[in-house]
Parts: structure tokens; C-alpha cells; sequence
């Protein structure tokens, strides 16, 4: 794995983002999933997509299951966003964990949404070593979010 992970989402996962992003629009949660809205790093825009938050250890994340995606190098220029559901929206800004720090929120988040995007860690399970867990980190973004 490593820094330029990027997996594009297929036309099964098209349908899928926008069915819980409509969801989630109309203020129905997936599991917990929420729509992120964050500004473009070019355009100042609003960009949104369907996103699994994780809290842990009395902290929210928001882990990249498909690597380095384009809401991934927009969060880390606009350094936060909004999490939406229906028409509440809560402002956050983001941190992103360096390496060494992402493995219990890996394992966490394997852990909740395995049966969603167990897929994309490509073997890499909630009962993994730490090794292997490492071993994976650089190709899965993960941002600690702080209410704004």
C-alpha cells in the first residue's frame, strides 16, 4: 500500500453513493453514514459524497476506505467540512493521523463497517495484526474531526 492509493468507484458504486446520499438528503441514515460536503481545493466549491463517520474512544473519524481519493485531497487543503443529514449540517474541522496513529482506528473502523467496505482493505480484517494494520496505513487516509 502506499500514498497514492486512489480505488474509482465502479457503476455498482455509483448507484450505491447516490441511493445514500439521496438518503441521507432527505435526513435518513444508513448505518450512520452522513453526506461530507467539503469545498473544492481549486474551485472553492461544495463537494459532497456518502461517508461512514467513526466514533471511537470518544473522538469522530472519517476514514478513506478507497485511498486518496478527491474528498481526501480536498479535506486537506480546506482542513474541514460539514457532515449532513437532512437539513442539519454540523461544521467540523479536520486533523489528518499520521501513520503510526491510524491502527486502532482502523481496526475500529473494520470493525463497524467491514460488512460496507471490507472489500477495499484487500484482506486486511478488524483481527489482523498491528503489523499488517501497519503495514496498510499509508494507503487509508484517516481525519480526526473537532466541531467547529
Amino acid at each position: 500500500m502506499n500514498a497514492t492509493r486512489n480505488i474509482k468507484p465502479g457503476r455498482a458504486d455509483h448507484f450505491f453513493n447516490r441511493f445514500t446520499a439521496f438518503l441521507a438528503r432527505k435526513g435518513i441514515s444508513v448505518a450512520g453514514s452522513r453526506v461530507l460536503a467539503v469545498r473544492g481545493r481549486t474551485s472553492g466549491e461544495w463537494r459532497t459524497t456518502p461517508v461512514n463517520p467513526l466514533t471511537f474512544d470518544g473522538r469522530r473519524y472519517l476514514v478513506a476506505p478507497r485511498g486518496h481519493t478527491q474528498w481526501v485531497r480536498n479535506m486537506r487543503v480546506a482542513r474541514g467540512g460539514e457532515l449532513r443529514l437532512g437539513r442539519k449540517a454540523q461544521t467540523f474541522t479536520a486533523t489528518e493521523l499520521p501513520d503510526d496513529q491510524k491502527i486502532p482506528v482502523l481496526r475500529a473502523y473494520l470493525d463497524k463497517w467491514a460488512w460496507e467496505v471490507g472489500r477495499f482493505f484487500e484482506g486486511v480484517t478488524k483481527n489482523s495484526t498491528d503489523e499488517e494494520l501497519a503495514a496498510i496505513a499509508p494507503g487509508f487516509p484517516v481525519f480526526e474531526l473537532d466541531r467547529a
